[in-house]
């Protein structure tokens, strides 16, 4: 099948590597940024494949990426590459950020429809189209942010009922190169505007904008907590923290993880 050609991503990141095959991205990522030739790998630096094995979302599932037909891209974050001394509980608001970078980059060619699902799915009318997935460096020094993103599958290709792909939307013969270059600009604008903000993500205007593309906000929603407990509310607010914000019949909670579904009443 071959590498994939991607000069337009290629300018806008400091190294972008272009892998025939991969297990996992993060996993690729993760192995280069620790491994001996660390420094060869600097903030920004992105690993990317159209034909992902082995590749995994959040709460340990597996994510399907058939050949050909999809991307899974690993980007590197190290902030105090940027004199950034981000406390790592800060972190947390990166794959918010991912999921709004690739938002933004999907609605270059998917006019209408594209919203955010909390904490980092993107959805096209409804239906996922990309996921992402991030994992702290061992040493805790940064972070991978993964996204796996639908491009060219048609109906026989998707894993569930509730997943597309930008043909399936409508996108005639879809640019990877294009659509790639969008996200990577997007991501790394958002990540700069959020580390001159020291972290805020009030002051930097980012709550207001993942909150403004969130589809999740103001819908009443099944949260499947990590402890396995359900939560059953409204959905009000994500707060500075990254947190969803549900509303019950007994009070108010902030979620900092967990498996959310969207309620039809």
């Amino acid at each position: 099948m071959g590498v994939m050609d991607l000069p337009l991503s290629a300018t806008i990141v400091p190294r972008l590597d272009v892998l025939e095959t991969a297990g996992s991205t993060n996993d690729e990522l993760v192995r280069r940024a620790t491994g001996p030739d660390a420094a060869d790998w600097p903030d920004l630096a992105v690993i990317v494949t159209d034909n992902q094995t082995t590749g995994r979302g959040r709460l340990g599932r597996s994510w399907v990426s058939p050949a050909g037909k999809s991307l899974a891209i690993s980007v590197l974050l190290r902030p105090a590459e940027r004199g950034s001394a981000l406390p790592i509980d800060r972190f947390g608001w990166f794959p918010l950020l991912a999921g709004l970078a690739m938002t933004r980059a999907v609605t270059t060619v998917v006019p209408s429809g594209v919203t955010l699902k909390w904490p980092n799915d993107v959805l096209i009318d409804g239906r996922k189209v990309c996921g992402i997935l991030s994992e702290l460096l061992p040493d805790a020094s940064g972070v991978v942010i993964g996204a796996g993103l639908n491009v060219s599958l048609g109906e026989a290709d998707l894993p569930v009922d509730t997943a597309t792909s930008l043909a399936l939307a409508g996108v005639e013969r879809p640019d990877p190169d294009a659509v790639l270059a969008a996200y990577l600009t997007e991501f790394a604008g958002l990540v700069g505007d959020f580390l001159s903000a020291g972290g805020d993500a009030v002051a930097g205007g980012l709550v207001a904008a993942v909150t403004e593309r969130c589809e999740t906000i103001g819908r009443p929603v099944r949260v499947e907590l990590p402890s396995g407990e359900p939560l059953l509310g409204t959905a009000t607010a994500i707060d500075q923290d990254g947190r969803l914000i549900v509303e019950t019949n007994t009070g108010i909670t902030a979620v900092a993880a967990g498996d959310v579904t969207h309620l039809r009443y």
